[in-house]
């Protein structure tokens, strides 16, 4: 059985808990997609973490973790997380990295700063960790896979020179900063060899055999719906593929073999960096009660520790982000958050120039719509602690089953607290 966990809207949907939580009866835990540029928050016996490459299952002894061959590989920063991760005792997990991974290089993250530099106020809100840099390098076949590194030192520096010639004129001429040096930059790549040398593996290989064998396989997704190069609010997208039908590919197995998609959706909208947010709350002083009260500690990206945005639940985004996903169960997390308001507004629809719409439209539409909004009563308590679903306030579940009617979707789990078992398991009618 292979399951995948994605987020159905902006990111920072809560699918770090979630990963977690399922984790626990999974064989292996896959990342397959993105880098370092997004993390997911998680609480757990051993403490807060805050994973940014890591699978979500190195808290569990016996689980597989692995790196996919989709992702962009930060080398540091994975092996500082194992470290940071194990100091705080957690038991040194079993990872494994595609040999087909590709890796950020020490340039990838100089050039994302210095375009950021340069394009200043029309730039794209870059976490300025190497990611669009790098996919440009992927798909330009310039990119530098793990198995690159047990190259020998003569073709390694070969195709080096080939790859810094190009980049040190950007740097000379558009940039102004200094080069690359290619001695360096071999140098640097012996660092990573020695870092990865004990986890690299043929991953596909690998992981044919575990469904073969009837393993429980969990694919972990970055970011959100709305942030996919292809079906976001493109231009203000991430570099890869975020739902799960890239799973396949980012791991190499078949696509028919992800029988569970499970969408994460907050009961609130929160978004970090740049990009159409139709249910934004635009009065700074609700926006930042929201915020303050949010998430485990406040909404704050788990990477950048920016103020996230914060809006209402938007059905419309939501429908969208679940459809593309091929969602076959939701869970809706941080319920628990809106306990303290009178009222909650909910957008159902975009009001696009007079005309009221429920389907997610591109860009260029996106920018000129306006919330349609419905308002239901709060239930004005706290819900922290409930394990049954009839046990939550009337309020509450109309308000969870507006949204699910609304979006079509079978809300399964609901989250009421950043604990792994603050959860509440629901079958639903949709279902």
């Amino acid at each position: 059985m292979v399951k995948a966990v994605v987020g159905a809207n902006w990111g920072d949907e809560g699918k770090g808990k979630i990963t977690d939580m399922l984790a626990q009866n999974a064989d292996v835990v896959v990342r397959f997609q993105g880098g370092a540029n997004a993390g997911h928050t998680i609480k757990n016996k051993y403490g807060k973490f805050a994973l940014h490459t890591l699978p979500s299952g190195v808290f569990n002894e016996n689980t597989v973790n692995i790196i996919g061959n989709g992702v962009a590989l930060n080398i540091p920063i994975l092996m500082n997380e194992v470290n940071e991760i194990v100091k705080k005792g957690v038991p040194k997990p079993i990872i494994m990295i595609s040999e087909r991974a590709q890796i950020i290089m020490p340039y990838h993250i100089k050039f994302d700063e210095y375009e950021e530099e340069r394009l200043a106020g029309r730039s794209f809100g870059s976490t300025k960790s190497g990611i669009a840099p790098f996919y440009s390098d992927k798909f330009a076949k310039i990119g530098f896979q793990i198995s690159d590194l047990w190259e020998t030192e003569e073709a390694l520096k070969e195709k080096l020179a080939g790859v810094i010639v190009q980049k040190n004129v950007l740097l000379e001429h558009l940039y102004h900063k200094p080069l690359i040096d290619i001695d360096e930059t071999f140098r640097t790549l012996m660092q990573y060899k020695e870092m990865v040398a004990p986890y690299v593996c043929d991953v596909a290989s690998y992981l044919q055999k575990a469904i073969a064998d009837g393993k429980t396989v969990l694919l972990e997704g970055q970011l959100g719906t709305l942030k996919d190069c292809d079906h976001g609010i493109y231009p203000m997208v991430t570099s890869s593929n975020t739902i799960a039908a890239y799973g396949a590919v980012g791991c190499g197995i078949a696509p028919y073999e992800i029988k569970t998609i499970i969408s994460v959706c907050k009961a609130y909208s929160s978004a970090v960096g740049a990009g159409e947010f139709v249910s934004e709350i635009h009065d700074e002083a609700v926006a930042d009660e929201l915020r303050k009260r949010g998430g485990d500690g406040g909404e704050y990206g788990a990477t950048t520790g920016r103020p996230r945005r914060m809006g209402w639940f938007d059905c419309v985004a939501s429908k969208y982000g679940c459809r593309l996903q091929g969602t076959t169960d939701v869970a809706f997390t941080v319920l628990d958050v809106l306990g303290y308001l009178d009222e909650i507004p909910v957008c159902v629809g975009y009001d696009i120039d007079g005309e009221v719409t429920t389907e997610f439209p591109v860009t260029r539409l996106l920018k000129k719509a306006k919330p349609v909004y419905e308002t239901l009563p709060g239930w004005k308590c706290d819900i922290a602690g409930i394990k049954e679903y009839e046990q939550l306030p009337e309020n509450c579940r109309k308000y969870i089953e507006f949204i699910e009617k609304k979006i079509g979707y079978p809300i399964t789990m609901i989250s009421n607290g950043p604990a792994r078992d603050d959860i509440i398991y629901r079958k639903s009618p949709l279902k």
